[in-house]
């Protein structure tokens, strides 16, 4: 009687000793990819609640449990211009239980500045970008400061004396200010704040002349606040008559983005089921009247493009941070 074909023994210790690793750090490929999320999914924001960035992030993880079919837990991780949310999602286990926001401030800034413990471009997977922060420069409602050149004169006759706060050293507005100061040769006095909401509290309160960062559009609307300069890549459509950076003669790049990325070593299977889910988000109809109630235009990038965005503005920002003496 023919016998079955059996594996040699040395084949089968491989398939056990492969089986163990896969069991261990997760490698279930198709199987894995088929039955994942089974449990809910942890989203690390790295700013306040209620921040400027924090809002459209918790929009957007609410439109995608919808594509998921598990919920998605935001918790905000502040500290050190976003570096440590970032480091936290960076040291997370690659399964795709826990995937966050990376914001410019932690991307492109605070690991030229200081010493992070991630690689801003090795140590993140980037799934995708789905809007842009307004970021602006701003002065109380009353302010005899009508547009930035207002700014920039009365800090050429008055050294030190225009006070301007931020969300904290290291975030854009801390360091497009004082790229600004350096090119203008000028000197501007900064006051950290822990968020926006403090900085607008401070600048409402007269305890400085400028706010820069976030900022909540209700206050400009109700004329509270005046826009003299958008931080961005773009005119936004939202605010179209503020004038942007270049608008003014700076050509600085402005990657104000909101964006998904996950640790390095995620499975590749699960990276696409979370951009799947993620961009199908964004065309939700509760998205998109979220982001137009906090008044932030929706910008698409797919993890591809953003990937190469990310690097490529890193090393822009390297390179003019180290011209400009700001970097480690």
């Amino acid at each position: 009687m023919k016998q079955g074909l059996s594996k040699p023994p040395g084949i089968i210790f491989s398939y056990f000793i492969w089986a163990a690793f896969s069991a261990a750090f997760g490698w279930g490929g198709a199987a894995e990819a088929a039955q994942y999320p089974s449990r809910p999914i942890t989203f690390i924001i790295p700013t306040q609640a209620g921040s400027a960035a924090d809002l459209p992030n918790r929009l957007l993880v609410k439109a995608a449990e919808k594509y998921l079919g598990q919920p998605i837990v935001a918790v905000n991780k502040p500290g050190g211009s976003q570096a440590a949310g970032i480091a936290a999602l960076a040291v997370s286990k690659p399964d795709g239980y826990t995937v966050g926001s990376t914001g410019h401030p932690g991307l492109f800034f605070a690991p030229i500045m200081e010493k992070v413990p991630y690689d801003p471009v090795r140590d993140f997977k980037q799934l995708m970008q789905f809007g842009a922060l307004n970021i602006a420069v701003t002065v109380k409602g009353d302010s005899s400061f009508k547009n930035f050149r207002d700014l920039i004169a009365f800090a050429r006759q008055n050294p030190k004396k225009l006070t301007y706060g931020t969300a904290g050293s290291g975030t854009a507005g801390h360091v497009l200010m004082e790229l600004i100061a350096k090119k203008e040769g000028v000197q501007f006095t900064h006051i950290p704040f822990k968020g926006s909401p403090e900085t607008q509290v401070a600048l409402l309160g007269g305890h400085i002349l400028v706010g820069t960062g976030g900022f909540t559009h209700t206050l400009f609307e109700a004329g509270q606040i005046r826009l003299v300069l958008m931080i961005a890549e773009k005119q936004s459509a939202i605010y179209p008559t503020v004038p942007i950076a270049k608008d003014v003669g700076y050509d600085i790049p402005a990657p104000m983005l909101l964006n998904v990325a996950a640790p390095k070593g995620l499975p590749e299977a699960l990276a696409k089921k979370l951009e799947a889910a993620f961009t199908k988000a964004i065309h939700e109809p509760s998205f998109i009247k979220g982001m137009k109630d906090l008044r932030l235009d929706i910008v698409y990038r797919n993890s591809a493009d953003l990937t190469a965005y990310v690097a490529s503005n890193y090393e822009v920002f390297a390179k003019l941070l180290r011209e400009m003496g700001l970097a480690k």
